[in-house]
């Protein structure tokens, strides 16, 4: 299958798995918010890539006495990957290092975020860095689409 039919086949089914929604990514995962956060940290461990921090927001809503529903910030990168991006549009640097977001909605239903490597490249206005966003999205996609599988 051409590589252009395969990428409209990809969005034509990114609906049911994922949105995309002011300047954000959202993929649905089959895992509670812990497991998908600890999914997410092995798998960008074992890909090469830094674990900077992972906040649980949840537990320090507790730690003052406010309620949570469960959710948590993985803040990770690359500096072979961050860099270019940063060569083309230093003002992208406020965006990096990357975050996922993985939250519980109101229905119990748990959500991977991250932001638009699209929305990025209008945000900082980056021009000429076309495969190195393209490049960033794709990881991402896959990062995420990972953790968020069920793994039967």
């Amino acid at each position: 299958m051409p590589a252009n039919r395969l990428l409209l086949l990809i969005v034509l089914l990114l609906p049911f798995n994922a949105i995309a929604e002011q300047g954000m990514i959202t993929v649905r995962s089959a895992h509670s918010v812990e497991d998908t956060a600890d999914r997410f940290s092995t798998i960008i461990k074992d890909k090469g890539l830094t674990l900077f921090a992972r906040v649980d927001h949840n537990r320090n809503a507790e730690s003052v006495d406010l309620e949570l529903r469960p959710t948590e910030v993985i803040i990770f990168g690359n500096p072979k990957v961050g860099t270019p991006l940063m060569q083309c549009a230093q003002s992208v640097a406020i965006d990096l290092p990357q975050k996922m977001l993985i939250w519980e909605d109101e229905a119990g239903e748990v959500w991977l975020s991250y932001n638009d490597p699209s929305y990025l490249k209008s945000r900082h206005s980056i021009e000429g860095c076309d495969a190195v966003v393209k490049k960033i999205s794709g990881v991402l996609a896959k990062l995420s689409s990972a953790a968020a599988k069920d793994s039967k």
